[in-house]
């Protein structure tokens, strides 16, 4: 156990994580136990601009600082003490996109986030000529698309790197990303990591697909394009002069404080669960929702509903990503919740989420929602081949439309899709023991974690830390630069999570069967999706309804996973 936090605080013995979500920047402390004792946030939104989701350099310069003053401003509050050093700092964020900056390190055109899909031409001819399937969203299939639509600034590319990259290259002045991360810009090589005590070891791109595709992208260097790829717990810089005056301009924070690999949120998320492991995964439920098991064996032949990507430590995880997660029950959640108002009954939103999710598993409940059917696409959803998404709700004339039918519809919407690559899994015979959940819909217990493990058909485990997120798992990274004499998964298991409770939610038959009669109708009405958006398709200078719509902001699990 550690000593007093005020002192561990004073003498620079904390460690600091630091998450850039899709909806909120969050900045984590914690103590020599990894147990967090102070936290700060900063909201921010993406933009749509010339056809583009993006966020500015300056908003991720204005929302660190604001982060991590918020973060200082609660240690102070609680401690009486600012903290001027850490015994170790991680940074991570949302995954993929494209960064692509010339010579002199400046940023050639607007951040492209993960939620842009026009890269189709440029994955599908990548996917083919690699034979390993590259998604919308990933940074190679950005810059590739650049190239056939030959964008000018194609020609001053001298690197490209992800929004994680881009801040720790901000405090370190190094261009490296932690392999996870790393794995969403290009594929990385097979096999195992030839590791040891003290010795992380080391994984990079894949050489034979990077020659590839040079010749088919036509550059000449493309590995000197990308960033120099780490593994968990390799040295990866420390703290600069300029880089502790860009994220305190106060002039309080000292240079000298040793960095972690930059992470994705996805590989944070597997350090929050505790899913880094062979035949464990997790699933992560926010803005966006996704699942990742860690392999045992490579797969049998690509899939383009499955992205290989990496744990933290280099090993090969399937994903299932689909851009669509919670957002929708969580504008249900405020309507709700407004009606609740109106009505002169006002309620605290988690009141809200509870009322309306355990009404979903009800005595009087379908277990197949009744006859209602609901698509949660507020952006398109490369899972299910639709290229752009409208949230609907459905019914026939004979369904029973109740509350409990109508909330559980939309918590089944909400997984369908996931269910629908994790079929894919399924197929390839890939063994899971459990899954562990995480993100704000858990808060609720229950409901969600039930309805999950039916749609997934296996079990699913909370552990109480999964709901510290992101950021927290960054610091747990972070930390683990002192600790290489252990496997990463040993030292999550041993050390950060021995002591947890864990709560596991089998699959019950009744909720499986109804789930399948569920999906068995949103398969047949997807067609729906393609009539609906061309229907009411705006102009390439509306801009569309942000995927968050308003709600609660502390829903989405990439950025915090607590509702």
């Amino acid at each position: 156990m550690g000593d007093d936090p005020t002192q561990q605080v004073a003498n620079g013995r904390t460690t600091l994580g630091i998450e850039l979500g899709s909806t909120r920047i969050k900045a984590c402390l914690v103590d020599e136990d990894l147990v967090p004792i102070a936290a700060g946030s900063h909201e921010w939104e993406n933009e749509f601009v010339d056809g583009r989701w993006t966020y500015s350099l300056d908003a991720v310069e204005t929302g660190l600082r604001a982060a991590y003053a918020a973060l200082v401003a609660d240690v102070e509050a609680q401690f009486g003490v600012r903290p001027t050093t850490f015994r170790a700092v991680g940074v991570s964020a949302m995954m993929h996109g494209y960064l692509a900056f010339d010579a002199a390190g400046d940023l050639l055109v607007p951040f492209r986030t993960w939620r842009n899909t026009s890269t189709g031409p440029a994955a599908e001819q990548l996917s083919e000529a690699l034979a390993f399937n590259v998604p919308l969203r990933w940074s190679i299939a950005h810059l590739y698309q650049a190239v056939l639509d030959e964008e000018p600034h194609v020609a001053e590319v001298a690197g490209i790197t992800t929004l994680a990259g881009y801040v720790h290259r901000r405090l370190t002045g190094r261009n490296v990303l932690g392999v996870g991360d790393a794995s969403g810009v290009f594929p990385i090589e097979g096999g195992p990591v030839d590791s040891g005590p003290g010795d992380p070891g080391a994984k990079d791109f894949d050489q034979a697909m990077l020659a590839t595709a040079q010749d088919l992208i036509g550059v000449r260097d493309l590995r000197s394009l990308l960033p120099e790829v780490l593994v968990a717990g390799a040295e990866a810089g420390e703290l600069t002069p300029e880089g502790a005056a860009w994220l305190d301009p106060t002039g309080t924070l000292e240079p000298g404080a040793p960095l972690c690999p930059p992470e994705g949120d996805a590989g944070t998320g597997m350090v929050a669960t505790n899913a880094v492991a062979p035949r464990t995964g997790n699933v992560s439920v926010g803005t966006s929702i996704f699942a990742m098991v860690v392999l045992e064996h490579p797969l049998s032949t690509p899939h383009e509903e499955l992205d290989v990507v990496t744990t933290p430590a280099g090993d090969a995880v399937a994903m299932v990503h689909c851009n669509n997660g919670a957002s929708e029950i969580a504008s249900w959640a405020k309507v709700f919740g407004r009606f609740a108002e109106a009505a002169g009954q006002p309620l605290d939103v988690d009141t809200v989420y509870a009322t309306l999710l355990t009404e979903s598993i009800a005595d009087s409940t379908d277990p197949d929602a009744g006859g209602l059917l609901s698509f949660n696409y507020l952006a398109g959803e490369p899972v299910t081949h639709v290229e752009d998404g409208r949230p609907l709700l459905l019914r026939t004339p004979d369904a029973r439309f109740t509350l409990g039918n109508l909330v559980r519809s939309e918590v089944h919407g909400a997984f369908a899709t996931l269910a629908i690559g994790m079929d894919v899994l399924h197929g390839e015979r890939v063994q899971v023991d459990r899954m562990t959940a995480h993100g704000g819909l858990f808060r609720t217990p229950g409901a969600p974690q039930r309805l999950l493990a039916a749609a997934l058909r296996v079990p699913i485990a909370l552990e109480e830390t999964a709901g510290e997120g992101g950021a927290w798992g960054i610091a747990v990274l972070a930390a683990y630069l002192e600790h290489t004499d252990q496997q990463l998964a040993d030292f999550l298991s041993d050390t950060v999570f021995g002591g947890d409770a864990v709560h596991v939610a089998e699959p019950e038959p009744a909720d499986v069967d109804g789930f399948q009669t569920y999906l068995g109708r949103y398969r047949a009405a997807l067609p729906v999706q393609d009539v609906a958006a061309a229907a009411t398709r705006p102009s390439a200078t509306t801009r569309p309804t942000e995927q968050t719509d308003g709600a609660d902001p502390r829903l989405p699990a990439e950025q915090e996973a607590t509702r």
